[in-house]
């Protein structure tokens, strides 16, 4: 069963991956990359700080450097745990695919840290923010999936890495919004007379 479901996600990467054009290289290449949610992050951190102040930004700040630690160290751990070949260090997808970044990566790639991230950061604005912002999940959900997708576009990651790494951010971001509520009430009770 393992390996028809290996053979499976192979074959949707194909076909994903293959859909793509040297036209549309340029727009997945700016969404892959790492800098290009700088100006996204700059508005979530100015939205924050106009909603909460200056000591929850700086505590949500924290919370979402240690969440994203945690699932870059926890995405290592899996990719050497369980060293799954990226599709472009798959021998048996050699002429197959498109390679639309000039270098592979790593060796490995279960599951995907920028799958895991976006939708991490994604999720946790959304919990955080809906009550004073009700629509801003259909901003930063569709821009997770992007970025999700763009790592099947590029060749470097299967669908199943991605969606493995979209449900471990997902997993993340509700568990350090908690956190974070958490510390806040408790802080919040601690300081009063």
């Amino acid at each position: 069963m393992w390996q028809e479901l290996i053979q499976q996600d192979k074959e949707l990467f194909l076909f994903l991956n293959n859909l793509g054009s040297p036209t549309w290289d340029p727009f997945w290449l700016f969404i892959t990359h790492k800098l290009s949610a700088i100006p996204l992050y700059a508005v979530l951190l100015f939205i924050t700080y106009k909603q909460l102040g200056a000591k929850k930004t700086l505590g949500v700040l924290i919370t979402v450097a240690l969440m994203i630690l945690v699932t870059d160290q926890l995405t290592n751990f899996f990719k050497y745990g369980v060293q799954r070949l990226r599709p472009c260090h798959d021998p048996s997808l050699d002429g197959l695919m498109r390679l639309v970044k000039s270098s592979c990566g790593g060796k490995f790639g279960y599951f995907s840290a920028h799958a895991a991230n976006s939708f991490a950061v994604a999720f946790f604005f959304t919990f955080l923010l809906k009550h004073k912002y009700a629509y801003i999940g259909v901003f930063l959900i569709p821009w997770a999936i992007l970025v999700a997708f763009s790592r099947v576009y590029i060749g470097v990651h299967f669908p199943l890495d991605v969606l493995s790494g979209a449900v471990i951010g997902l997993f993340f971001s509700w568990l350090f919004s908690k956190l974070y509520i958490f510390a806040i009430e408790k802080y919040t009770y601690d300081i009063r007379p």
